[in-house]
């Protein structure tokens, strides 16, 4: 026992930010569970839905941080953990439930509510590198002392049901945040740029990896300031607000994943 306590100490010092801040917990669809898996000299790995889940050292033994879709069904749910020594276990949460409300919005280009069959062969080539990069993994400590990437008016909620020129559509699975075009847009958090590029639906974009499976996206720039592969510190600028992509008007659209999954950014901030 004294050996674990050491073991998460040390990783401690190595990972101060991670016992100043984690994202606030919120154990509903969209949101994150956060639980306790308890102390062992290894980092466990943890699975929920067959995908790898951030598992971080805390004051009292490991702490699986697990971000939750839209689409999860209230009720009981499970995560099963690995441990070194050969055990597995599960740990079990319960998810409660969360009503959003709706988003109704007006595209006057039709081609961007109902694309072409050429347009919808480079929107499924560029879904295949998004999901790339999702599946990015690295063993980078990431600190969820976020700021906010951008000043601005938040608009569009994150997770409200949309609905474009009267057509239903998945559920928004970011925060809206409206300013004039050119506004800078900053790392929230240290980082490294695992994808850039512009997007059909998206328009000029580009996605952070912060460690441990924590992944954020800025969607609609009027310019990228970075490079696929560049590391970034919090506050340092990746680009600036734009109309690119599908928008009614010029703002960033963030995403925070966790896990390969959307969730909610306030969650991620002080407010």
């Amino acid at each position: 026992m004294a050996a674990m306590r050491a073991t998460l100490l040390f990783l401690l010092a190595l990972w101060p930010s991670l016992l100043l801040a984690l994202p606030t917990e919120l154990p509903a669809p969209g949101g994150v569970a956060i639980l306790g898996l308890g102390q062992a000299d290894e980092r466990p790995q943890a699975t929920f839905n067959d995908e790898q889940v951030a598992v971080l050292p805390g004051e009292n033994g490991w702490k699986a941080l697990v971000g939750l879709p839209l689409s999860l069904e209230p009720g009981d749910h499970r995560i099963e953990v690995a441990w070194a020594d050969g055990r597995r276990s599960w740990h079990r949460f319960t998810v409660q439930d969360r009503e959003y409300g709706e988003s109704r919005i007006t595209i006057a280009e039709e081609r961007l509510v109902s694309p072409g069959p050429e347009d919808m062969k480079r929107i499924e080539a560029e879904r295949a590198r998004i999901r790339e990069a999702l599946r990015t993994w690295t063993n980078a400590a990431p600190d969820f002392n976020f700021v906010l990437p951008t000043e601005g008016r938040f608009t569009t909620g994150f997770g409200l049901r949309r609905y474009i020129n009267d057509q239903p559509r998945n559920p928004h699975n970011g925060l809206d945040i409206a300013a004039p075009t050119g506004t800078p847009i900053h790392a929230p958090s240290p980082g490294r740029v695992i994808l850039t590029g512009d997007f059909f639906f998206a328009g000029k974009s580009v996605f952070l990896d912060h460690g441990h499976g924590v992944i954020s996206f800025y969607a609609h720039m009027n310019d990228i300031h970075v490079q696929d592969g560049q590391s970034v510190e919090r506050g340092e600028q990746i680009g600036e607000i734009g109309a690119t992509g599908r928008v009614t008007g010029p703002h960033l659209h963030w995403t925070i994943y966790l896990n390969r999954t959307a969730v909610d950014p306030t969650l991620f901030f002080e407010r």
